[in-house]
């Protein structure tokens, strides 16, 4: 079966959604550092999504492309060339307005996948404003949120866990490419460079040199594809756990 809806026609669409969850992709346009591009969020929640659709019988639909402003201190924001970031009312309303339109269409539940750590409080806020004006169920994870300790631990063996506010265009988002799209990874062009050091602040306007001058913020150096499929495969079952909580 199908599970993409951008391939559907409006007939398929109609008769699979009577009956099945659709899941909405969201990530961002941003820098992650030299050896990785700007779509990572996207590739990651997109293909998360694909898993977790064969795994509830579910449909997928398409990836939100854009997400809210990379902090200065995480992701680098307006430091980096390609970082496009939107306005929070701007995301709050674009997802308002798409679970609108599935409530519209018939659609009872609507998972979330989340990819970019800014987007989860505007996330919220639409799926708040959407539940009271229609008769949908929604659901939003970050799949970092969701990789038990277990495999943490063993993706993490050789070099020590920083902390998942520092995991950007690191080892668990690089490995991650690895797995979904290793084509688009250049670890020739990596840069080994010192672990940014947390700053309890946001500064702006945003100071040029807060975050190291390629973009991650902590070592990507022991990446691998299949550290990317022990990720994805738990955080697929978890997700897969949170669907049939909050479905009915």
């Amino acid at each position: 079966m199908n599970r993409e809806m951008v391939k559907m026609t409006w007939t398929e669409f109609r008769d699979a959604v009577s009956h099945r969850p659709v899941i909405l992709p969201v990530g961002s346009v941003e820098q992650h550092g030299y050896h990785l591009p700007l779509s990572v969020d996207v590739i990651t929640s997109h293909n998360l999504s694909l898993l977790l659709a064969e795994e509830i019988d579910g449909i997928v639909a398409p990836a939100i492309q854009y997400g809210y402003k990379s902090k200065p201190s995480s992701g680098g924001g307006p430091l980096f060339p390609g970082t496009i970031d939107l306005n929070g009312d701007t995301l709050v309303h674009q997802v308002y307005d798409i679970l609108a339109e599935f409530a519209r269409d018939g659609v009872q539940y609507v998972f979330l996948m989340n990819g970019h750590f800014e987007n989860e409080a505007f996330l919220a806020e639409a799926m708040d404003l959407a539940t009271k004006e229609f008769p949908i169920t929604t659901a939003m994870a970050s799949w970092w949120d969701l990789i038990p300790q277990d495999v943490v631990a063993q993706v993490f063996q050789e070099v020590p866990f920083p902390g998942w506010d520092l995991e950007h265009a690191a080892l668990t988002e690089t490995s991650m490419v690895m797995y979904f799209a290793p084509e688009l990874v250049h670890m020739d062009r990596y840069v080994e460079e010192p672990t940014f050091e947390r700053i309890p602040y946001h500064r702006y306007p945003v100071k040029p040199g807060l975050v190291p001058p390629s973009g991650p913020l902590a070592t990507a150096r022991t990446a691998s594809a299949q550290k990317g499929q022990m990720m994805a495969q738990a955080v697929v079952q978890a997700c897969a756990k949170i669907y049939e909580k909050t479905k009915k």
